[in-house]
């Protein structure tokens, strides 16, 4: 893919970007198995499709199996392409199993032709947990983890690149106005460069389009982008939550698994930092594990 190409599918100036780029330059027409992590709305699906149009697999099949749907039929329908695995920390231990039970099968088999083909494609993970907590958890195939994590990436999100905006704006203009002039006035663009973009890239093409629709075509202010941002609010985004008592078993398997997280993984040191034995934290680990099944 030419290098123009994949400056154009991730768009910025940033040195962010700039580092991601030529990350995915050095690893596309060599990689085995690519872990690509981030937050919801960066663009994670546009990395792995980059990546995949950089390898010799180019001209094959990109598939996508989200959450492990339909895991082995689409890894056979991908043999000769790439399978993208869209957040692959919630597929199911089930369909994991089912998936290292392909990959065990071998990478190559033989046709009938005497000529040997690809029995597992290309593959390529998103997450936005970490999956070596989960794995130490018992709530992800350990196995699986090792095989899809020797090549990481990570996509930064939009509040850590935030010189890129007018780029992208200026971008998704382009893409919706049909050819139609659209004036963005300065203190638009000093909100959109302001404000924190929870929803990332996904949240800003959103309120582009909804603006230029609002706007008819014509110009675009601060105060027009702020009232479209706040009509997109969830109701639950826009008032104080309800008080709900949270189970104590939840309480006590989020704080676990946020110790074991910032150890690393390491359990003898997580059972120290909790004030609990071994056994214990396996026990609570085990449990976890349980409720993650059912």
């Amino acid at each position: 893919m030419p290098a123009e190409l994949i400056e154009e599918a991730l768009i910025g100036s940033s040195d962010a970007m700039t580092r991601l780029r030529l990350q995915i330059r050095r690893i596309g027409p060599h990689f085995r198995s690519v872990l690509i992590h981030g937050a919801s709305g960066v663009g994670k699906r546009t990395a792995a499709y980059t990546l995949h149009r950089t390898s010799p697999v180019a001209n094959g099949p990109f598939l996508t199996s989200t959450s492990g749907e339909r895991i082995g039929y689409l890894m056979k329908l991908a043999q000769r392409g790439t399978l993208y695995c869209e957040h692959i920390d919630r597929m199911s231990l089930a369909a994991q199993d089912e998936m290292l039970t392909m990959l065990a099968r071998g990478r190559w088999i033989s046709d009938g032709l005497g000529a040997p083909m690809q029995a597992c494609p290309r593959v390529i993970a998103s997450t936005t947990q970490d999956l070596r907590t989960l794995a130490a958890a018992g709530r992800f195939r350990q196995e699986l983890y090792n095989y899809i994590s020797n090549v990481q990436l990570s996509v930064p999100s939009l509040s850590d690149r935030t010189e890129d905006i007018p780029l992208l704006v200026r971008y998704f203009l382009d893409g919706i106005s049909n050819g139609q002039e659209i004036t963005l006035f300065a203190d638009a663009m000093a909100w959109l460069i302001s404000y924190p973009w929870p929803g990332n890239l996904r949240e800003l093409k959103h309120l582009i389009e909804s603006a230029v629709f609002k706007s008819e075509g014509k110009s675009i202010d601060a105060e027009s982008l702020a009232a479209l941002t706040k009509a997109h609010m969830t109701p639950e985004a826009t008032e104080q939550p309800a008080c709900e008592p949270a189970r104590l078993q939840d309480v006590i398997e989020k704080h676990v698994l946020y110790v074991l997280k910032n150890c690393a993984g390491n359990k003898l040191r997580a059972a120290e930092l909790l004030g609990i034995s071994r056994s214990t934290l396996y026990r609570m680990l085990d449990s976890c594990s349980a409720a993650a099944v059912r």
